[in-house]
């Protein structure tokens, strides 16, 4: 009977070795097995060395600040040199306790996990990486399940041993996607803090590593009471480790998430119509600048860092410029339009304005997309008729409304628009790019994509012709009285006599006069003493590209030009005459740093230092006694022109412009280190003011300029200069006149329909 039992029990140790040494062998297998690609493709060493990653492209402004991305995934990787040592502690006490002891698989864990289900998961931090890089989605299928895990067992493995655990970490917290447009830890913290992940306090750390978990569970903007019991979790296991102390993680448990949410789509965030230019320019630039195998650059995944010549401050300005004045104008225009039976618009038969309302709407984003369903006429009228929630624009902030598509059509209508560019004239570099007063709702560009007539801000380049070509004086004066060019003459079918907007004529009057109360006599003369052909020749050096017709009318600024045409050109008078090409492009990198492209600015001599001396002083008497006087005006001007009085000292070149019905108002204004332009107007011209008074160039664009001047100046780092222009040495143009004009009164008309004739 002993032999028996003897016999029975070394059975049974047999059987248990067997079993043991059996799994062990069948574990070692699969293993083999997943490393040889039996269980499906693993990634290769290269793969290992680069993993793929929709790396998003970065716009970093000229003082540093990144204005905004290009992204797939709005992904920007960081080092680990830049991650808080608190969020890294959160980390690994959250998610992996022992990550420093193992090699990619925690079996003391993993055995935790199979004998006492609930006790934590067993999936490393680096397994985690392993299926975020290479696995993808886990399956529901259990067998396929296994197969994804042990993959994950052997990338691990060997991201253990290409990769330091640093660098493992940096990678894990690159890749995660905290959802809300937030892929990597540095979005996360730019999107839901404000600040760079090395900022970021022990309490935010915890809150970013608690949506490791399940950040669709733990979203921030849909679940904050939860997230913030998720976070208390975070921060009892970082004291649990003794990374924070007892104390210390109560008092933080207390606090609420302290989100400061900056969203970075493409209509978020700072300089949106710049960023929408700069990607046209950027698609232009890969086909041209192939990577060095044949391929063309990504611009939403391969991680470019495009740093350009906008200031950060300097947009941020001007962007609080154009809604401070905007919104204000737009008060009045409001109360304007309550006494306007065919509000928006002015000067149309229902008919037009039937016809502008239905070029709006087949050209809407909605009526677009029902003709690509191939929906009927009939039926997208009705949809268009009919009332339905929507989210519209207000200087308010957004609104929750009921309309229907027509509705919105025209409530839209209503809305003043504005544009500002401002130009280093020295470097041509453009510091601030305002294309819109919401880009959100409102995406045609007023900068580079309109063009719009520009009254009497072309006036200047007559007189610089003049100036040029005859070296007239400031001084120089000529009979005030109607001038006109028979007809025949430059081609014209008919005589033109411009008249004078205050119908006033007689005695004489300086080019100085003449140009700051912008009288319409002087700038007929004198085109017809240089001839159009030679003033368009003279624009067109300064960098008017649009085409201009070769005819008297120019002179009152009968011609569409855009904002970037218009800041450019002025530019030059800035530059001594010589010109440099606008520019936003600095730099390209690639994601390792590379320099891929430098850019350098190109130049042109327009006119004489001398020449654009002269024009500067010229200009600089109509922000002193003409239109732009109410840059200097010590008294407050009515409500409508947004905080003045602005109280200017310093030297400023400037030209106020407005065409017929005032459809345009423009001002031009030029610092010795700074060319800014501003255009308002509405999107159709028959919107617009019904008089001069809020209409004109000097209410609705100069305030915008005078904002964005005084916040520029305010801000010392950025050294906008006060000083006068350069004078030229031995000036030999007589500037010192004796002052014999009469005050001009700032309100006073400067249009005449003939600006808005074609010719």
């Amino acid at each position: 009977m002993a032999t028996k039992k003897v016999t029975g029990f070394k059975k049974y140790i047999k059987w248990f070795w067997g079993i043991v040494l059996g799994g062990f062998s069948t574990l070692i297998l699969i293993f083999l097995f997943a490393s040889w690609g039996f269980l499906g493709v693993l990634p290769t060493f290269e793969e290992l060395e680069n993993p793929e990653n929709n790396l998003a492209t970065e716009v970093i402004s000229a003082d540093g600040k990144t204005l905004g991305k290009y992204a797939k995934e709005n992904r920007t990787p960081i080092k680990y040199k830049d991650l808080p040592q608190n969020i890294v502690n959160a980390l690994v006490a959250t998610e992996d306790e022992r990550f420093y002891e193992h090699s990619g698989i925690d079996f003391y864990s993993t055995a935790r996990a199979v004998l006492k289900p609930g006790s934590g998961g067993a999936s490393t931090i680096t397994q985690q990486l392993a299926k975020m890089l290479f696995t993808g989605r886990a399956s529901r299928n259990i067998f396929l399940r296994l197969g994804q895990k042990v993959k994950e067992w052997v990338v691990a493995t060997k991201l253990e041993r290409q990769y330091t655990k640093n660098e493992i970490l940096t990678m894990y917290l690159n890749k995660y996607d905290f959802l809300n447009q937030a892929v990597g830890i540095r979005s996360a913290a730019r999107i839901y803090f404000g600040k760079e992940p090395k900022d970021l306090d022990v309490e935010e750390s915890a809150m970013l590593v608690g949506m490791l978990k399940n950040s669709s569970l733990y979203n921030p903007l849909r679940r904050a009471k939860r997230v913030q019991q998720r976070r208390n979790v975070v921060l009892k296991q970082m004291n649990r480790s003794e990374f924070i102390t007892l104390q210390e993680k109560d008092s933080l448990q207390k606090l609420d998430l302290g989100l400061d949410i900056h969203k970075e789509g493409h209509s978020d965030g700072s300089a949106t119509y710049f960023r929408t230019h700069l990607q046209k320019v950027l698609r232009k630039w890969v086909k041209e600048n192939p990577k060095p195998n044949g391929e063309q650059y990504n611009i939403f995944r391969d991680g470019l860092k495009i740093y350009v010549t906008i200031d950060s401050r300097m947009q941020k300005y001007a962007e609080e410029a154009i809604q401070e004045h905007m919104s204000n104008l737009q008060s009045y225009f409001f109360k304007e339009q309550k006494r306007n039976k065919t509000a928006p618009f002015y000067d149309l038969e229902r008919a037009d304005i039937k016809k502008i309302l239905e070029r709006a709407k087949k050209n809407s984003e909605r009526y677009k997309r029902l003709k690509n369903l191939g929906k009927s006429t009939k039926y997208i009228d009705k949809v268009f008729n009919t009332k339905t929630k929507m989210s519209v624009f207000s200087w308010q902030g957004n609104k929750d409304t009921i309309m229907s598509p027509n509705d919105s059509i025209r409530y839209y209508k209503y809305f003043l628009r504005s544009g500002l560019l401002s130009i280093e004239p020295q470097s041509g570099h453009i510091k601030a790019w305002v294309g819109g007063i919401d880009n959100k709702h409102f995406k045609y560009d007023a900068v580079a994509q309109q063009k719009r007539q520009v009254g009497s801000t072309f006036k200047p380049f007559v007189y610089a012709t003049a100036i040029n070509q005859l070296k007239l004086s400031p001084c120089d004066e000529f009979p005030n009285i109607p001038y006109t060019i028979p007809k025949g003459k430059y081609g014209i079918p008919e005589e033109w006599t411009p008249k004078n907007s205050d119908d006033k004529y007689g005695g004489m009057l300086s080019l100085k006069d003449g140009l700051a109360g912008s009288v319409n006599t002087m700038s007929a003369r004198l085109v017809d003493m240089v001839s159009p052909e030679n003033v368009t020749r003279l624009a067109k050096s300064a960098g008017i590209e649009s085409k201009i017709q070769a005819n008297p009318s120019i002179a009152l600024g009968a011609v569409d030009l855009s904002l970037i045409e218009m800041v450019g050109a002025y530019a030059t008078f800035a530059n001594k005459g010589l010109r440099v090409e606008p520019m936003i492009l600095t730099r390209i990198e690639d994601k390792n740093g590379t320099v891929l492209q430098e850019f350098v600015p190109k130049t042109k001599e327009v006119l004489s230092e001398e020449s654009a001396y002269v024009v500067l002083d010229l200009l600089k008497g109509v922000t002193l006694s003409g239109s732009g006087v109410r840059l200097r005006l010590p008294w407050a001007k009515p409500k409508y022109v947004t905080g003045h009085p602005y109280k200017f000292t310093n030297p400023i070149a400037g030209k106020t412009g407005t065409t017929q019905n005032q459809s345009d108002g423009w001002f031009m204004g030029i610092v010795p280190n700074l060319a800014t332009g501003v255009w308002t107007g509405g999107e159709d011209r028959a919107t617009h003011f019904a008089g001069i008074t809020k209409g004109q160039g000097a209410t609705m664009s100069l305030p915008s300029w005078a904002l964005y001047m005084q916040k520029c100046y305010a801000d010392k780092t950025l050294n906008i200069s006060l000083e006068d222009f350069e004078k030229p040495e031995n000036l030999s143009i007589n500037i010192d006149c004796v002052d014999t004009s009469e005050k001009k009164d700032d309100e006073k008309i400067e249009v005449t329909p003939e600006e808005d004739t074609d010719f």
